[in-house]
């Protein structure tokens, strides 16, 4: 009966955070709030706050995303939130338990989903990394489900007697393409196994040199790390994630991905465009060229605009506060906080899909 249960619950979530999204896309209205960029994101962060979790937008993503959460899991505890993270986590972790298995979004019933609907390969590794800079207290039944679940992550993805990552299908972070085992991917794997340790989990029996070697190895080109294993092409997403999450933390291949971010003028309106030659790439079905044009090609994300800031303050780059205001701009442009926007800075709006305001990745933006 459980499975049923489960599945029932999987299928009401997507049916309502589609239904959110078309209602959003035709009849909804963009809220613009007040102030500078630094005001503007305040306000976003504290409507986002429920009582029970952090929304991931204002718009139609009104249910947690375990990947968007991980991410502003630490900024948020730096901006005096840790209270609210850690509620979040119980919160999460308790529907995680009751549906036995570890996805991509909840939503306020408790209904566990991923969106798409395919297994993610981040969403246990944004969970142990947001557990770790929130200092959350795990109880002994907490461990046992993430231990059994850290076994199953293994059998889904990774060489049982070698770690590595499997050519598998899934969802991650650039969920309109098909990756051959992004640099996100692996980037995200080490971060889980040094969480694991920081933990003291037992589930997970692999080092976290095993995936920065495997970066170095068969992704980082010379000037960045690679999208992934079959394309030499750049993406924000697998080019910045190994830096922010402290993985590589080597300077030198930092400049070069910088340098390289500033000849290919991919900040030179606004940071940060999400990357290069997106035909090269596999898209999911309804997220190509056709339906959903440039949806992550030349299209400026702000999402990766704020790991990207966040690089360039911690490696002291010169370019930081000439970056850090155009992109303040952008907010107060907007009077909100965009998912993503047109290469000149417009709103995302084709006939299917609308960028949605309010994001809880202003939080990122907040704490610089």
């Amino acid at each position: 009966m459980k499975p049923v249960i489960r599945s029932v619950g999987t299928i009401f979530g997507l049916i309502r955070a589609e239904y959110r999204q078309l209602h959003n896309r035709y009849a909804g209205t963009i809220e613009r709030f007040d102030g500078s960029a630094k005001e503007i994101t305040t306000q976003i962060r504290e409507r986002l706050w429920q009582g029970d979790f952090y929304r991931t937008s204002l718009g139609h993503y009104d249910f947690f995303w375990m990947r968007d959460f991980g991410t502003v899991a630490e900024s948020l505890v730096h901006l005096g939130e840790k209270d609210k993270v850690q509620h979040t986590l119980h919160w999460a972790l308790g529907h995680y338990r009751r549906a036995d298995t570890i996805t991509l979004c909840i939503d306020q019933a408790g209904h566990t989903f991923n969106a798409p609907a395919k297994r993610s390969i981040d969403a246990l590794p944004w969970l142990l990394h947001s557990l770790v800079v929130s200092h959350y207290a795990l109880n002994q039944a907490e461990r046992h489900f993430l231990n059994k679940q850290l076994i199953k992550y293994i059998k889904a993805y990774l060489h049982p007697l070698t770690g590595e990552l499997q050519r598998v299908s899934y969802a991650e972070m650039r969920d309109a393409v098909h990756y051959d085992r992004s640099a996100y991917s692996i980037a995200l794997i080490a971060r889980m196994a040094k969480c694991v340790q920081q933990l003291h989990l037992t589930g997970f029996p692999f080092h976290p040199q095993i995936y920065q070697a495997e970066l170095m190895h068969n992704y980082w080109n010379g000037r960045y790390f690679k999208a992934d294993r079959s394309s030499d092409a750049y993406s924000s997403d697998s080019a910045l994630m190994p830096f922010f999450l402290d993985v590589i933390n080597d300077s030198h291949l930092v400049n070069k991905t910088c340098n390289y971010v500033t000849k290919a003028k991919f900040s030179s309106v606004y940071p940060l465009q999400y990357g290069e030659k997106d035909r090269e790439f596999k898209h999911r079905i309804g997220m190509g060229p056709i339906l959903m044009p440039n949806y992550t090609g030349t299209t400026i994300w702000t999402w990766h605009a704020t790991f990207y800031l966040h690089i360039l303050k911690r490696f002291k780059r010169p370019e930081y506060t000439a970056q850090y205001d155009k992109f303040a701009e952008l907010i107060e442009r907007h009077g909100t906080y965009p998912e993503l926007v047109n290469p000149d800075g417009s709103w995302y709006y084709v006939p299917i899909y609308r960028a949605d305001p309010g994001m809880v990745w202003a939080a990122l933006f907040e704490e610089l």
